[in-house]
């Protein structure tokens, strides 16, 4: 078996039902897995909702998770990628003084060369938001830390698979 640990990412096309996220939690919980990032929103189909789950493990142990997700009630489909099979992106939110901004000349060369963007400005602070990869977003995060964070926050991973997924015709014959 393969003992290489691994960052995987799951994705499960579920009914939306109370305490759902709490029992799928548990099973990893149980086995002494980290959830590094939890996305939960609605999917291509109607009425269906997509945890996307990234975790650090072995192939073995995610084959293992995903039976024991996919005994659950309300889940319809469970899968897990590889990195290379799929296309991500998290997204990020920096709150920092406004004065910042117009003083500090390598803030504003920070801000373009990371291509965040600005949301918005006021006299006390501004917003940048940052969308791309998991390194990407910490790196901005040391260089604007440097000059100081008012506040922080970060998504969950979300992400397409490279390949052509059945689940779309699984979806919509469970829609029917």
């Amino acid at each position: 078996m393969d003992k290489e640990i691994k960052s995987f990412t799951v994705s499960i096309y579920t009914e939306n039902n109370i305490g759902l996220l709490n029992r799928i939690s548990a099973i990893f919980q149980r086995r002494h897995i980290n959830i590094e990032s939890i996305n939960s929103s609605f999917s291509e189909i109607e009425g269906v909702s997509r945890f996307t789950i990234v975790v650090n493990m072995t192939e073995s142990q995610i084959k293992k998770i995903i039976g024991q997700i996919e005994k659950q009630v309300e889940v319809i489909k469970a899968y897990y990628h590889t990195d290379e099979e799929i296309i991500y992106q998290e997204s990020c939110l920096f709150k920092i003084k406004s004065d910042l901004l117009f003083e500090e000349r390598q803030i504003q060369n920070i801000i373009k060369e990371s291509n965040a963007k600005i949301v918005t400005v006021n006299k006390e602070f501004f917003v940048l938001e940052k969308s791309g990869r998991k390194n990407e977003i910490e790196l901005l995060y040391r260089e604007l830390s440097a000059f100081g964070i008012m506040q922080f926050t970060r998504s969950g991973r979300i992400a397409v698979t490279k390949e052509e997924m059945k689940i779309t015709e699984m979806l919509a014959a469970f829609n029917n």
